[in-house]
């Protein structure tokens, strides 16, 4: 039981990982992509006020999974812990953190962008989108 829910972790977590990247490309996917970049933002920030900086469900849950299976010494970083595993390549914590946040926030400004490209000005005189004139 334990092996299949590695399993499904490592696989869950990462196709979350990859469409908080790159959800926003779809229009249909777009308020979903906002949505989970945002839930994923208040984990690490305000669940990380009393779980620890950049705090996630997912990782603890799956750190927990593997207790279970016998790994210990896990680092902090699910990033850090997935690169090693999918690649072999150890990367410091440093550099992975760096990276996710980095792609986070990028991934942040895109969504927000997207989600907001088209909507009309709130106050528009003409009603044409174009704002006052």
């Amino acid at each position: 039981m334990f092996n299949f829910l590695d399993i499904f972790f490592v696989t869950f977590h990462s196709a979350l990982i990859v469409f908080n990247i790159f959800g926003w490309i779809w229009i249909k996917t777009r308020k979903i992509n906002l949505t989970t970049l945002l839930l994923t933002g208040a984990s690490w920030f305000i669940l990380g006020i009393f779980y620890g900086w950049g705090y996630c469900p997912l990782t603890e849950w799956h750190w927990q999974v593997l207790y279970e299976l016998g790994e210990v010494q896990l680092p902090n970083s699910y990033i850090q812990y997935l690169v090693q595993r999918l690649t072999g390549l150890n990367v410091s914590a440093h550099l992975a953190d760096l990276v996710t946040v980095v792609v986070y926030f990028v991934a942040l400004a895109i969504s927000l962008f997207a989600n907001f490209k088209n909507r009309p000005a709130a106050f528009s005189d003409s009603g044409d989108g174009q704002g006052a004139g």
